[in-house]
């Protein structure tokens, strides 16, 4: 991972995948404090903006 935006698209799909795995497989599970559905779907937020994040970077490197 030589460049900043491709450290972001790994890292963003990593992300979004765990938070699809926790949305899917984790529902039924009871922690006291979190619902684990909740956090998969932030995370694949968080994952989302990131990936977008590092394509446009990538873009904005190969333009300019």
């Amino acid at each position: 991972m030589r460049y900043l935006p491709e450290r972001n698209l790994w890292e963003g799909g990593a992300t979004f995948v765990v938070g699809l795995a926790l949305l899917l497989f984790a529902g039924d599970v009871e922690v006291p404090v979190v619902d684990l559905a909740k956090v998969g779907i932030v995370m694949m937020c968080v994952g989302g903006a990131q990936t977008v994040w590092g394509l446009f970077r990538a873009a904005r490197r190969q333009r300019g």
